[in-house]
């Protein structure tokens, strides 16, 4: 048995690169958030549930990211400077917001503006930003606190964001959560009396006064230093001499603790390879069935560890995350400067599991999925003696899926594989294995899962796309109005209103494979 938060304490650092902020900010908002929630009377129930909704308050954060990379050119930035700016104020986004994401975005303030103009007027981005953190929470297990909390994670105090409530009709863990995000992270980016003057000036707007005023600059400095000095900007004289903010959240946890067998961590690695596949439309469902080649394979090639191989098939593309949607998504070549970025993300994928301690072992092989056995892969440039028999196999399973996924001919990614196991690049055996266990799962592939016909099937994988009620009628040589009426009901019958969380709801239950 694992301890969940030390797990979700180590992921949390994917939802820190995702959202541009500093490792360790989530870890040091929990500490905040738990120490309010007691300052204010809280039953440890209800400390429970804002621990885990305070360290996972950017779990849809990925929601929203094809369409903040397609409208202001990076999606990372927009979420960053969406808390770092008061949004309700219209001086805060000229002066805050459009110079920050036009910075990351390399984009004129003129465009960011009127950028920024246009996306007011949507409402589906925060949405999906919650829809998709209420059913990530869910399948997490968390308990329907959590997911109630997360799920109106954009609402505000005044009524005016998503969902339209206000006051204490929005869960008090939700509450919490807004003071001590806001909080810790204007204390991060300047100072904790800043973070308390900001704080007060949107009391009343954003946030619940009765917590802005029990957020004290004790509560709020204490845990500011406490965490290591990346998380303080890598400010002062004794960094990373501190105690571990992990350390610190695992601390307060309310007894009982919660554990999870195996098959809970294989649940929780999957879920949060699924919310990283909402980068792209084109990486949907990649490491849900990147996992499951790479664990079928094993058993083809022992003495490969098929759940270690599952775990880390499921968090292989975790840095991703760090890595803007605009990339993941360009059509055509990428620039040089693109390809460094993307080439970062293995990178990315194995500081954050390092972080864990039940997912340490798997960060090598995760990490290792773009190592080829001649040197020639990224990021280190391994070669084969350095590459674990689990490393050569992930390698060899997304190297399949990823060619398998691109739209090309039956049998191009065996012979993609072949070819790659000739030159030195890949493993021979692995490959080999590789392509026994896709030849199986191919014979043994089902559809109309999920209580969905063929045709709704085909209607979710078009709106998981993006596509446009329009484009799905063309596509489905059907009316215009007959294509509506299938994506409301399509709606209706999984529970969702948004394209990504539509799209979670398939990878959930493997309706996106393709080839």
């Amino acid at each position: 048995m694992i301890r969940l938060l030390g797990i979700l304490g180590g992921l949390s650092g994917a939802l820190d690169l995702g959202t541009g902020a500093p490792l360790d900010e989530s870890l040091v908002r929990c500490v905040v958030a738990v120490r309010l929630a007691r300052a204010v009377g809280c039953p440890d129930e209800d400390v429970r549930t804002v621990l885990y909704a305070s360290l996972l308050e950017h779990l849809g954060c990925t929601a929203a990211s094809v369409e903040g990379a397609r409208l202001f050119g990076d999606d990372i930035s927009v979420v960053r400077y969406s808390f770092v700016a008061d949004l309700t104020r219209p001086a805060d986004v000229v002066r805050t917001f459009v110079p920050g994401v036009a910075a990351g975005s390399g984009r004129g303030r003129a465009r960011t503006l009127l950028s920024a103009l246009r996306a007011a007027r949507d409402d589906e981005p925060p949405r999906a930003t919650c829809e998709v953190a209420g059913d990530a929470a869910r399948r997490l297990g968390l308990g329907d606190g959590v997911v109630r909390a997360l799920a109106h994670v954009t609402a505000l105090w005044d009524g005016k964001g998503y969902p339209a409530v206000g006051g204490e009709e929005i869960p008090l863990a939700t509450r919490v959560v807004h003071v001590a995000g806001t909080a810790v992270l204007l204390a991060l980016l300047a100072d904790p009396q800043t973070a308390l003057a900001e704080l007060r000036r949107r009391a009343g707007t954003q946030l619940d006064p009765r917590l802005v005023e029990a957020c004290t600059a004790e509560l709020l400095t204490n845990a500011v230093r406490a965490g290591p000095g990346e998380a303080r900007g890598g400010a002062g004289p004794d960094d990373g001499e501190g105690p571990d903010p992990l350390d610190l959240v695992l601390a307060l946890e309310p007894d009982p603790v919660r554990r999870v067998d195996g098959s809970a961590l294989a649940e929780v690695a999957r879920t949060f390879g699924d919310l990283v596949d909402l980068k792209s439309p084109r990486l949907q469902g990649h490491s849900a069935a990147v996992a499951a080649l790479a664990a079928d394979a094993a058993g083809h090639l022992r003495p490969a560890d098929a759940g270690r191989l599952r775990l880390a098939g499921h968090l292989h593309d975790l840095g991703r995350i760090a890595v803007s949607s605009r990339i993941w998504n360009k059509e055509g070549p990428l620039t040089r400067a693109e390809r460094d970025l993307a080439r970062l993300h293995p990178y990315y994928t194995e500081r954050i599991l390092a972080r864990a301690p039940a997912l340490a072992g798997v960060a090598s092989i995760a990490a290792a999925h773009h190592e080829r056995c001649d040197g020639s892969g990224y990021h280190r440039g391994l070669r084969a003696a350095d590459l674990s028999v689990e490393a050569r196999v992930l390698a060899a399973a997304d190297a399949y899926r990823s060619r398998a996924e691109g739209g090309g001919e039956p049998g191009d990614a065996a012979d993609h594989l072949a070819a790659q196991a000739r030159s030195g690049k890949l493993d021979p055996d692995a490959v080999a294995a590789v392509l026994q266990a896709a030849g199986r799962r191919r014979a043994a592939r089902v559809t109309g899962v999920a209580g969905l016909t063929g045709r709704q099937v085909e209607v979710l994988r078009l709106v998981a796309q993006g596509r446009t009620n329009r484009e799905i009628a063309d596509l489905l040589v059907i009316s215009p109005r007959t294509a509506e009426h299938h994506v409301q009901d399509l709606y209706v019958r999984i529970g969702a209103s948004t394209r990504a969380a539509a799209a979670l709801f398939a990878m959930e239950h493997g309706l996106l494979e393709r080839g």
